[in-house]
């Protein structure tokens, strides 16, 4: 009886090896089929200065930002040329996953977009506000998706987009306040980013695999490399533009 008992056990054993090894399970959990890429975007050449934005041109704005300097982040340089600003995607064809239902927001304050690029999903929900007491407006410029034009003239007001295609980018201006831009990367899954103040970026969760991985800025234009996620492991992708 005995010995029938250790074959049944072996026999049950070999088969848990078995459906571990057909579905990717190893002893203490799931094995990973996905990676992480860690990002910096770095601007060489002889960096350009920090213009300041003339909020003088509505006294409103001059007071909503209390007299400070506002600096325009068109080129958000470190002094090491860090690179923020700076939209990243992966190009090709993923898995279906679920658009988040959770909106992405984009808010008027004192007289600038915060922030400034922003990624999200087609058919995700922006919503654009006005926390500011005065009259902007939000003016799209879209090649792909339906274009907008709608006046906000007080504080508290939420314009809801729905953008369906894949699309970089959907630009955003006022009209009334001609320094305001704001960029926004559609994309039809959940691999992009956008680079922070330090010109680093991160997508998680990345399928294993060889990908080009593209890169906009609003001046210094589109850029791509090439990057390989392992199982489990971080990948670096390094982009370098030069100052114009």
């Amino acid at each position: 009886m005995r010995k029938r008992s250790s074959a049944v056990s072996l026999l049950a054993s070999s088969l848990i090896a078995f459906a571990a090894a057909n579905t990717g399970l190893e002893a203490g959990g799931a094995q990973s089929k996905t990676g992480t890429i860690k990002g910096h975007v770095r601007l060489a050449g002889k960096l350009p200065g920090n213009s300041v934005i003339r909020m003088s041109a509505d006294p409103m704005c001059s007071k909503l930002n209390a007299g400070k300097r506002v600096v325009d982040e068109r080129v958000a340089a470190a002094l090491d040329g860090s690179l923020g600003n700076v939209f990243v995607k992966l190009d090709g064809t993923f898995p279906q996953t679920p658009v988040p239902a959770q909106p992405v927001v984009i808010d008027q304050r004192a007289c600038v977009y915060s922030p400034r690029v922003i990624g999200m999903r087609a058919g995700q929900t922006l919503q654009i506000k006005n926390s500011d007491s005065l009259l902007h407006n939000v003016h799209s410029s879209s090649s792909r998706n339906s274009s907008f034009n709608v006046g906000q003239p007080k504080a508290g007001l939420v314009y809801e987009y729905r953008p369906k295609a894949e699309e970089i980018m959907v630009k955003l201006a006022c009209e009334v306040h001609r320094w305001m831009t704001a960029y926004v990367g559609v994309v039809s899954h959940p691999y992009f980013a956008v680079s922070g103040a330090g010109g680093v970026f991160s997508i998680d969760n990345v399928p294993a695999g060889t990908y080009t991985i593209q890169a906009w800025h609003e001046i210094y234009g589109s850029a791509s490399l090439k990057v390989t996620v392992k199982p489990g492991a971080t990948a670096t992708a390094e982009f370098m533009y030069t100052a114009k």
